[in-house]
């Protein structure tokens, strides 16, 4: 007999949303906290900024998304969607590449589809999730009340995502500096930078997109933008009229109170300001598991695949915090697994086995010489995840377009880093996309009514 528990989910945006679906399927009783008014996370727009630009101060007023107004998917669209949800161009932006308006639209939709906003309760900030007895005691921070709420749930399923926590750049030298220092969670527009010298600090997406918007919304002589890695990492170099940006696989050595920073092979600049684009950390100040859990700056663990601490399963789980990987599918394929296990539908290895999955991972990696805060990344060594959840929960096997897809993304990035994005095939990839994906729809929607019965 297929078992039903009382859930609580913590967050509603895409991991959220997609776990909170999955749940109801298996007739869960599903309660959502949402800290803000609106679905969607961090695709959500805030034109405001944290109090403190280095998001430093415990005592600053935090602001959780991290959009900036011309932010556009890195990934197409397609990889963007649930496998029984596409993601169409009927919006205003039918882009392969859309604005993150057209991304919120798309959760938005989802969201009444499958009325996920009646399960979920806005406005909610979760401050603290304990064990108590066989249950687990959430306590929520009321915003339109101000009161804190006491509720017992049987399971709590974290999907807050990893986007809102920023990691700083440690520089020698860096508390004496002059000049102006941020995070990139706080850009927005690069209208503040004219006329300035940015040094841009990082390798990510975030720190390529708002070079190119430097680029893109000045004219000459008006920025010079460095983008400097923080590792030994092989990138690549490119030149653009006017603006000469050039990325580093060096690190900075030291920066000078009079403005000037040092880097390691002896070359030097002046600077205005200096954005931090170096990512985030895992954080969730309101999880109290008694050291069961630990959270190390990018290492969440132990976790059974990503998802279960092995001393809680399966009445604790994590969704979509596993990296490299594009956010939707994995936290649609995760929420599905952890569904059926709370379900009964699938039964998990004893508590030993699964630390014993844990330490081979650890093992594994410390073999190939990664640090273990590269353990929740997918690439290289566990690139059947995907695969492993699928047979797990029984669906049709995953279509070859998708590794294809990411595979060309990839390439295209590499060779075509400014243009990417608007010099797509579109009408080669959706033409093999639509065609195996009609087949695939309908082969989902079978298994979820045969599963329904």
């Amino acid at each position: 007999m297929n078992r039903s528990v009382k859930v609580a989910v913590i967050g509603a945006g895409v991991s959220g949303l997609v776990a909170a679906r999955e749940l109801q399927r298996e007739n869960h009783n599903v309660v959502v906290f949402e800290q803000n008014d609106s679905v969607g996370g961090n695709w959500v727009y805030d034109p405001r900024s944290e109090s403190d630009p280095l998001c430093l101060d415990p005592n600053r007023e935090t602001i959780h998304g991290s959009v900036y107004v011309s932010l556009r998917t890195n990934l197409p669209r397609a990889l963007m969607s649930f496998r029984d949800y596409p993601f169409l161009r009927d919006g205003p932006d039918p882009r392969t590449f859309p604005s993150h308006e057209e991304v919120l639209r798309f959760l938005n939709r989802f969201s009444d589809e499958f009325k996920i906003r009646e399960m979920i309760r806005f406005g909610t900030r979760v401050v603290r999730i304990e064990r108590e007895g066989e249950g687990w005691v959430v306590k929520v921070l009321v915003r339109e009340s101000g009161s804190v709420t006491r509720e017992v749930f049987e399971a709590v399923v974290v999907c807050s995502g990893h986007n809102s926590a920023p990691r700083i750049a440690e520089i020698v030298g860096i508390e004496k500096w002059r000049g102006f220092q941020m995070h990139s969670h706080n850009y927005r527009v690069p209208d503040p930078f004219r006329d300035q010298i940015v040094l841009l600090v990082g390798y990510g997406p975030s720190a390529f997109d708002i070079s190119l918007e430097f680029y893109q919304k000045e004219t000459k002589d008006f920025f010079l933008t460095w983008l400097i890695c923080l590792g030994d990492f092989f990138l690549f170099w490119y030149d653009m009229p006017f603006v000469l940006i050039v990325v580093f696989s060096l690190q900075i050595k030291y920066v000078n109170e009079d403005g000037s920073i040092a880097f390691q092979d002896g070359s030097s600049i002046f600077a205005d300001t200096i954005i931090h684009c170096t990512g985030y950390k895992y954080h969730f100040p309101f999880l109290e598991t008694k050291g069961i859990v630990t959270v190390e700056d990018k290492c969440v663990g132990p976790l059974y695949k990503h998802i279960f601490p092995p001393a809680l399963a399966p009445l604790l789980s994590f969704i979509g915090i596993a990296t490299k990987e594009p956010i939707f599918l994995i936290a649609e394929l995760q929420s599905m697994y952890v569904a059926r296990v709370l379900s009964s539908k699938i039964v998990l290895p004893t508590e030993e086995e699964m630390m014993d999955y844990v330490q081979d991972i650890y093992q594994e990696m410390e073999k190939n010489g990664l640090p273990k805060s590269c353990a929740l990344s997918l690439r290289p060594l566990q690139a059947d995840y995907k695969h492993w959840l699928v047979a797990q929960t029984g669906l049709p096997p995953l279509e070859e377009w998708r590794e294809n897809l990411l595979a060309e993304c990839f390439k295209k990035l590499i060779e075509l880093p400014d243009k990417y994005r608007d010099q797509w095939d579109d009408a080669y990839w959706d033409a093999i996309v639509q065609t195996t994906s009609t087949s695939q729809i309908k082969d989902n929607v079978q298994f979820l009514l045969s599963h329904q019965k």
